[in-house]
């Protein structure tokens, strides 16, 4: 008679699955949900990195933040980082369609001219911001030299309120107006020849076939462009830190520079980690919104 093996094959299975899923359960645990407890715990606390003692202070921090003197810097963050990430959707959406479109042929020519607008995607953000700092430069740069070559005069392109988040944006452009053509140009492809065969025997217009095909079939790449870039855009900091320093007059001020500046600058970890939990609550709302909004809008016949 057959011994019945003491743990099913089924059951040993769901083990070994178990056990190489654990090197991966610790590095996020440890990574992940632990430093995020330790954020939730210093936000109930007065921690500032100058004294060597803390204490519990209940909600304090988060009615400083809500309804005292910090109210005003998180309007302030907030309204910047909006305008941030509203001109970086414009130029990786709209840009990068626009772009897709103009180089959806395929030669050589068209090929090494991607080939330019998308290399400044894997520069690095710090680097491209250093040379960024000179050609934006108000005495020494090229583009106010450029200005002066046709009788314009030279704009204070960092250190104006009016054109700092226009210095920042630029340089964002230079970086993300590739990537989106490039994500809109691969889908392009895999668009079906047929219904724009289809729409041409009925007669439709370039312009028609954009709106009518074009369009609504780039739609789940649009979504995805649209969700990856809001999520890097509201959390903007290399840019901002090396080319204004969230000035002048705090007009580029964005979110995660704040969170920095508490952290870093006015060493108040307290009031740092609750800004830090309030702008994570509020990616968390925005990103499952625009999933749930999206459901009726993104078609997926491609």
């Amino acid at each position: 008679m057959e011994k019945k093996p003491l743990i099913k094959p089924r059951t040993m299975s769901a083990v070994k699955d178990f056990v190489c899923v654990v090197p991966a359960l610790i590095f996020l645990v440890v990574f992940t949900y632990y430093p995020i407890c330790k954020l939730v715990q210093i936000s109930f606390t007065d921690w500032n990195l100058i004294n060597e003692t803390w204490k519990y202070v209940g909600l304090k921090n988060w009615i400083w933040l809500f309804n005292g003197s910090g109210t005003k810097y998180l309007l302030n963050s907030l309204k910047v980082t909006a305008i941030y990430t509203v001109g970086e959707l414009s130029i990786t959406l709209i840009g990068g369609m626009a772009l897709a479109l103009i180089f959806n042929r395929f030669n050589r020519a068209f090929s090494i001219m991607r080939a330019v607008v998308f290399v400044p995607k894997y520069v690095a953000m710090s680097s491209a911001a250093v040379v960024f700092l000179w050609i934006l430069d108000k005495e020494h740069g090229i583009v106010n030299y450029l200005f002066s070559l046709v009788g314009l005069p030279a704009v204070d392109w960092i250190g104006s309120r009016g054109t700092a988040m226009i210095s920042v944006l630029l340089l964002t452009g230079w970086r993300a107006v590739g990537y989106g053509m490039m994500i809109y140009l691969s889908a392009m492809i895999s668009i079906s020849s047929d219904y724009y065969e289809a729409a041409a025997l009925d007669g439709a217009s370039a312009a028609q076939r954009f709106f009518k095909i074009t369009l609504p079939m780039l739609s789940p790449t649009t979504l995805f462009l649209f969700v990856t870039t809001f999520l890097s855009s509201m959390k903007v900091f290399q840019s901002v830190d090396i080319l204004t320093g969230g000035g002048p007059y705090r007009s580029t001020e964005v979110f995660v520079y704040k969170i920095y500046s508490y952290a870093m600058v006015d060493f108040r970890m307290d009031r740092a980690s609750v800004m830090a939990i309030a702008f994570f609550i509020l990616l968390l709302v925005v990103t499952a919104s625009t999933f749930k909004v999206s459901n009726k809008n993104v078609h997926y016949d491609s």
